[in-house]
């Protein structure tokens, strides 16, 4: 609902209650018209100033430019930046890790060796009160 149509009374003044919105109803209140011409004339006006401007701030710096190029010697060729290496993506490696339920890495198996990691997490889990399980783990190898 428009911002306008909540202030407005449920009743019109004549009496005539609201039937479905409040739509083209301006009530008792004069309105000025608004000329479409004109407007659009104010717009045409504001562009062609816009225009004229920006003509203007291009040419002046361009004969600035030219004035100062013939004023100042030429300089050295400045050098290229170097590219920056860029890193090599460290090479990873899964192992199985048996955890406790605080997620404390307990035991370290290869990831083939997922059977001996699913062992090991139900003897500790047997032998303690508390849950033990196997969870993959990926480390960086270095070289």
């Amino acid at each position: 609902m428009p911002l306008y149509c909540r202030s407005l009374p449920a009743v019109r003044p004549d009496g005539a209650h609201r039937q479905h919105s409040w739509e083209g109803w301006q009530g008792d209140m004069a309105r000025k018209t608004v000329n479409r011409k004109e407007l659009r004339a104010q717009a045409d006006a504001a562009e062609a100033r816009a225009k004229t401007t920006k003509k203007a701030a291009k040419e002046k710096p361009a004969k600035e430019k030219k004035e100062k190029a013939a004023k100042e010697p030429k300089k050295a060729a400045a050098k290229k930046p170097s590219r920056k290496k860029v890193a090599k993506e460290a090479r990873m490696k899964a192992y199985w890790g048996v955890f406790n339920p605080s997620m404390k890495r307990l035991v370290l198996f290869e990831y083939a060796d997922k059977k001996a990691a699913e062992k090991k997490a139900s003897d500790l889990t047997n032998t303690s009160k508390s849950q033990h399980f196997v969870q993959l783990v990926k480390e960086a190898i270095s070289e």
